[in-house]
């Protein structure tokens, strides 16, 4: 018994310390936000002398915070919808049809994981300016409403369910199409829904790609947006934290409340090769 009793305390030791390793930053996040501009250099305490919780309005009314939540919103959306939509019809076609070159083509999309994004991203900037879609949606979501991860997930997680429902479906008459909204979709709930966290995650969190396609504020997300704290001749910390933490909580939120699945379908997915 003491073996394991000790290996347990271990166990949960190294747990405790991870999770203070990662709330640490939040909580340093969060005090800063509630300092006044001054205190901001001058206090070295953890916790600040007052209290200004006025900083999150004020930080919310230094810029057009509004507009900038909203354009997050539905470039996330749109990448959202896109990648289920268009990464679940490629990855059914890897997994069941059949066609010439389908392991050399599905080789090639895993070697595309490797290239740097840095590598892509001018290309796909002067397309996107050749189209005249600076400074819109278009601009923000259609170049990413495919992602190579996402077509590997879901095979995956297609390869490991049982192909005899598919062939008793088209026996009854179902088309190729009709079994894969009515059989294969609905069996893929967990695929889906991790798919969905990471494709938000990486669309609310992403700074490059709206930095370079926005040049206005009625099309500039939240994550450029914290750059209105940053001035020529210093950086108003207070005021930046409150709007980090704030933009943080969509992100947590939607973590949270599909945590669970996230787990079944990263364990889904490993299921078969």
């Amino acid at each position: 018994m003491r073996p394991s009793t000790g290996m347990a305390l271990a166990r949960h030791g190294i747990l405790v310390a991870g999770s203070l390793a990662v709330i640490a930053p939040f909580l340093w996040m969060f005090t800063t936000s509630l300092l006044s501009r001054s205190e901001t250099y001058t206090n070295t305490s953890l916790l600040p002398t007052s209290w200004h919780w006025e900083n999150y309005v004020r930080a919310w009314e230094s810029a057009p915070f509004g507009q900038y939540y909203l354009n997050s919103v539905v470039m996330a959306v749109g990448i959202v919808a896109g990648h289920l939509v268009l990464d679940a019809l490629s990855a059914y076609a890897f997994a069941r049809l059949r066609f010439p070159l389908r392991n050399t083509i599905f080789m090639l999309l895993l070697a595309a994981l490797m290239i740097p994004t840095f590598v892509t991203i001018i290309p796909a900037y002067s397309i996107v300016a050749d189209l005249g879609w600076i400074d819109s949606y278009a601009g923000l979501i259609v170049p990413r409403l495919a992602d190579v991860f996402g077509i590997v997930l879901l095979r995956q997680y297609f390869a490991s369910l049982p192909s005899e429902l598919e062939d008793a479906a088209r026996i009854d008459g179902c088309s190729r199409i009709g079994t894969f909204f009515r059989i294969v979709v609905p069996l893929s709930t967990p695929a889906f829904a991790t798919l969905a966290i990471f494709s938000f995650l990486f669309a609310w969190n992403d700074f490059l790609w709206p930095l370079l396609v926005t040049n206005v504020d009625e099309h500039r997300t939240v994550q450029i947006g914290l750059s209105a704290f940053v001035g020529r001749y210093g950086t108003s910390w207070n005021y930046l934290m409150a709007g980090t933490l704030t933009a943080t909580i969509p992100s947590i939120v939607v973590f949270l409340f599909f945590q669970r699945a996230l787990v079944r379908g990263i364990a889904s997915t490993g299921m078969k090769d």
